[in-house]
């Protein structure tokens, strides 16, 4: 008889290892309770004038080296080729300053992109090649104490303003001050020599609940798993090496949510307050992003740009801006968004169109609504500390929050819902053996 795993959490963790056990052979309930599958990467309705209007909780990107969250799309029938719109990668702002890589392999498009940025010196250029060459000689690697102002000291201000803080925070959602260096470098590491194209961006052109979670939801539930939405998991305990969920019997249990709610589920169990009280303990930062209409026609993006680095100041958060609708979105849709949000929802609203109207020359645009995720990454500071996937006999956690070399990014997520669904698979099979 095939063992019962109870996966709670339908984020992109959650149907991440849902999959793995599923093809393992499990037989898999995963409980979610939102009434969508997602997470924090989900499709969001709007209502409007003009009907309803499909929107996400929060504009995402991907790169080509997300190479598990490819996988698992494909794998679940995805059309990859047509879901995302591939860019390589580009730092483009209004003036046209700014670099853009080249579709060559690496490290040839690095150094194409660098060499031909434009607005920067050639002194400007040769301090950044040289300090890429250094980290790789490094092996990308660093210090734990290190933040990654620490590993771009004494580089020009212009690369800090305008290639490595705009990285930065929307790679790991903190400042340069406070951030990894370790992560960093690893991020940078397989975005740059992953292989060809493992550089690009990688932008939705469908809602995210059709990128991946609801995909795998269909796959999972064509295969006679059981999936329970709207179905919030109360008490959570243990039967010797089993246990129950909400009194439930299950052969093993993977905590797929976020930390808080993990935190809540382990720490009804006495032996497991220690595990709950790291997770409980982790800082968290926002995501804004603000939805807004254009009010003429060439007030959009080129075709072949469909986004855009923005220069952040004080009363101008946002990071970049997106034209959603050269992404499937209807005409002079755009997402900007603002990573390490701060400010109320309001004045983040009020001060991104006065930024649009100031940099971009939008005057009069129309916003919709803007969406703000307080709890949307944990903070990725120099030797955090992450809580471990391993629980107990039969419980295990992941999530983007839980230990791993990534940042709360969707691969994060995915790498660590595999990686907890196999390392269980592997503790019954000791078990069995035994």
């Amino acid at each position: 008889m095939n063992a019962r795993v109870a996966v709670i959490g339908g984020g992109w963790a959650g149907m991440a290892a849902a999959l793995t056990l599923a093809l393992a052979g499990r037989q898999v309930t995963i409980y979610e309770s939102a009434r969508q599958w997602g997470g924090r990467a989900r499709a969001l309705t709007l209502d409007t004038p003009e009907g309803p209007l499909t929107l996400d909780n929060g504009q995402h990107i991907l790169i080509g080296a997300y190479s598990d969250c490819l996988a698992l799309m494909r794998g679940v029938g995805v059309p990859v080729d047509q879901a995302l719109a591939r860019l390589p990668m580009t730092l483009r702002y209004a003036d046209g300053t700014g670099l853009a890589f080249p579709d060559w392999a690496p490290p040839f498009d690095a150094l194409a992109g660098i060499l031909g940025a434009h607005g920067w010196s050639w002194r400007e250029k040769q301090a950044l090649l040289a300090r890429a060459a250094r980290w790789r000689l490094q092996g990308f690697r660093c210090d734990d104490a290190a933040s990654v102002a620490d590993l771009c000291a004494s580089l020009p201000q212009k690369l800090m303003d305008e290639f490595i803080a705009p990285l930065c925070v929307s790679a790991l959602n903190t400042p340069p001050e406070i951030s990894s260096g370790a992560v960093f470098l690893r991020v940078l590491r397989d975005a740059l020599f992953s292989g060809r194209g493992g550089s690009h961006f990688l932008l939705p052109t469908c809602d995210l609940g059709q990128l991946f979670p609801q995909a795998a939801a269909d796959w999972l539930q064509a295969r006679g798993h059981a999936l329970r939405l709207g179905a919030r998991v109360e008490a959570l305990q243990a039967e010797g090496h089993a246990w129950r969920v909400d009194g439930e019997r299950f052969d093993a249990v993977l905590l797929a949510t976020p930390s808080s709610e993990a935190a809540r589920l382990a720490g009804q169990t006495d032996s497991l307050r220690a595990w709950s009280g790291s997770a409980a303990a982790l800082t968290h930062t926002a995501i804004a992003t603000v939805y807004a209409r254009t009010a003429l026609p060439e007030q959009r993006l080129p075709a072949a740009l469909p986004l855009m680095a923005l220069r952040p100041a004080a009363g101008a958060p946002a990071q970049f801006v997106f034209d959603r609708g050269h992404l499937g979105g209807p005409a002079g849709l755009m997402a900007f968004v603002v990573s390490a949000s701060v400010a109320s929802r309001a004045d983040t609203q009020a001060q991104v169109l006065a930024q649009a109207a100031r940099e971009l020359g939008w005057h009069g645009m129309q916003p919709l609504t803007t969406v703000i995720d307080k709890r949307a990454t944990f903070a990725c500071t120099p030797g955090l500390q992450r809580p471990g996937q391993a629980l107990a006999p039969g419980l295990w956690a992941c999530g983007d929050y839980v230990d791993g070399p990534y940042p709360a990014t969707l691969e994060g997520a995915v790498r660590s819902g595999m990686a907890a669904a196999r390392a269980l698979e592997s503790a019954g099979q000791s078990r069995a053996a035994r």
